[in-house]
């Protein structure tokens, strides 16, 4: 069986790849970390098996997976870290469906029922599956809040924050500082406050000095006596306490 591996960070594409590694009847054909080349790939490769991410920066899976023109169509295990519609509409052992941080177990368990689905049954019920999730998810999409901002005064204007751009949000005293690509934001607001505003948009408090978006980490520094730091996509680098090690690792996927 010939697998690809499909999504926008780099960490989890990686630990995906890893644990196939384990299973000797699954080979990785690549990795994809866009919605817009995972469509090239599967459409140009023929996968029997993708592991796709739902939310991407370009694109959603469900998107990927409208424009798919192959016949027949790859077995599809989604993987997500949010647990919405799709994890409401099916029971997790009834569909392929890996909710972030997943343990190694319930990765095994999922690729020990794909390689005992006959092709013939894949085929079959991938359709009406697929087509109950698009359903699922066009309702959902009408009934989707408007965008949330973070607002922040600057001189005699507010800018409005998109939390998708913030990297990382350290504490400077009484202020919070906000860093993008950018540019730097000063906010007067505690740490605290902010961490519960943005609670369910990925992002996690690795300090009580630092949040971080989890989608900007670029990669995990180890150092002595088992700590490690989170290097962010700009290169910076963030302790992340020993208290909030073990559930940082498991939120990356590790």
């Amino acid at each position: 069986m010939k697998a690809l591996v499909i999504d926008d960070e780099e960490l989890a594409r990686k630990r995906v790849v890893n644990l196939l590694e384990e299973v000797p009847e699954i080979d990785v054909l690549g990795e994809c970390s866009n919605g817009k080349t995972a469509i090239k790939q599967i459409n140009d490769l023929k996968p029997d098996l993708i592991f796709l991410d739902i939310n991407m920066k370009d694109m959603n899976g469900f998107e990927v997976l409208q424009k798919v023109t192959i016949t027949p169509k790859p077995i599809v295990i989604f993987v997500t870290a949010y647990d919405n519609y799709a994890s409401r509409a099916f029971d997790v052992d009834a569909f392929d469906f890996l909710l972030k941080p997943f343990k190694d177990q319930r990765f095994f368990k999922t690729i020990t029922k794909v390689l005992n689905i006959s092709k013939d049954e894949a085929n079959t019920n991938f359709e009406n599956r697929i087509r109950e999730l698009f359903r699922i998810y066009s309702e959902e999409a009408k009934l989707k809040a408007p965008p949330f901002k973070i607002p922040v005064k600057q001189g005699n204007k507010t800018v409005l924050l998109d939390p998708v751009n913030i990297l990382y949000i350290t504490a400077s005293g009484y202020y919070a500082e906000i860093f993008t690509k950018d540019k730097k934001y000063v906010l007067r607001e505690s740490l605290h406050n902010l961490d519960k505003l943005l609670e369910g948009h990925h992002f996690f408090r690795i300090h009580r000095s630092a949040i971080i978006n989890m989608d900007q980490v670029k990669e995990i520094v180890h150092s002595e006596f088992s700590e490690i730091d989170a290097r962010m996509i700009d290169d910076t680098l963030l302790h992340v306490s020993k208290a909030n090690k073990k559930q940082f690792l498991e939120k990356i996927g590790i």
